[in-house]
């Protein structure tokens, strides 16, 4: 079973993992089933699901980090890419280390090896079904805490030490201060730590966002994936479906005006309310923090 491409060259999950879901109904329970919380995982004295989300708006349905969607040599131009976001955007102030600068240019559309996820599989679905009606969605969860399992031993103690289910961004400089370290804690195979990004605004915070980077920035999230198959669920929605889910989450008022607060998200919502037929904007393409039109 191995990782595919479609006719540009993208890399995607297998097929074989992808369930086609009928009904709302169906992906709701199927949903449910894998996000409850799920043996002895407790944080803070509280059960919690460790299933994070993503969703995307149509095919090819690619997990690409921005970073690695430039053209190039990406790898080489990281270190730039920071160095110089850092320099021109000092004012900003999301925190002392690499991790909040990280997170706080991607919130703004810099290309880095992060990728979107949600703790919430409405606000994946929200990303899933907001564009593209004609086009097939798909949503895919991930057990954060199996994926966590497999950090390196320094790593996985900062975690049992803090009893936490991820990251925050100072656990993570605790030992990996830059990206080259973080690079030098992996093995034989890369590994995927996932944290919570600073609240750097209301989006963040509304949208229960999470950030994962895996420490080889070559390595995409599908090839990660391929090769920890036990990790994860695909579910694909059909267009019929799409338009079904879409109008439960209006329903329950998971849309744009909610998830992305202040005039942006207003203008959204009300292009997308009056024009549901030819709705293309790309703000559904991304699942958290990135997702706000700047990924």
């Amino acid at each position: 079973m191995g990782i595919s491409t479609d006719r540009n060259g993208a890399q995607r999950i297998s097929e074989e993992r992808i369930v086609t879901v009928s009904s709302w109904r169906e992906l709701d329970d199927a949903i449910s089933e894998v996000s409850g919380p799920r043996g002895s995982h407790r944080h803070g004295g509280n059960s919690h699901s460790a299933v994070v989300f993503r969703g995307r708006s149509r095919p090819p349905h690619s997990h690409l980090s921005g970073l690695a969607r430039l053209d190039g040599d990406y790898q080489a131009v990281e270190r730039h890419l920071i160095r110089n976001f850092r320099k021109y955007a000092h004012r900003q102030a999301p925190g002392p280390a690499i991790w909040d600068w990280l997170a706080l240019g991607q919130h703004h559309g810099l290309p880095t090896r992060l990728v979107d996820w949600t703790f919430s599989p409405l606000v994946a679905l929200h990303f899933a079904t907001a564009s593209w009606p004609r086009e097939e969605a798909m949503l895919i969860g991930l057990d954060c805490e199996a994926a966590h399992r497999l950090l390196p031993g320094a790593l996985r103690e900062v975690l049992d030490r803090e009893g936490a289910l991820l990251f925050t961004t100072e656990m993570l400089a605790r030992r990996a201060p830059d990206l080259d370290s973080f690079g030098k804690l992996a093995g034989d195979e890369p590994f995927m730590a996932l944290f919570e990004p600073p609240s750097l605004d209301e989006r963040i915070v509304t949208q229960s966002s999470v950030l994962s980077a895996l420490s080889d920035v070559t390595c995409s999230v599908e090839q990660w994936l391929e090769s920890h198959l036990d990790l994860w669920w695909a579910w694909r929605i059909p267009p019929e479906v799409k338009a079904e889910v879409r109008e439960r989450l209006d329903q329950a008022g998971i849309n744009e005006r909610a998830l992305l607060p202040g005039l942006d998200g207003l203008a959204a919502w009300l292009r997308r309310y009056y024009s549901p037929e030819s709705c293309t904007d790309h703000q559904g393409d991304e699942c958290a923090p990135g997702n706000t039109g700047n990924a």
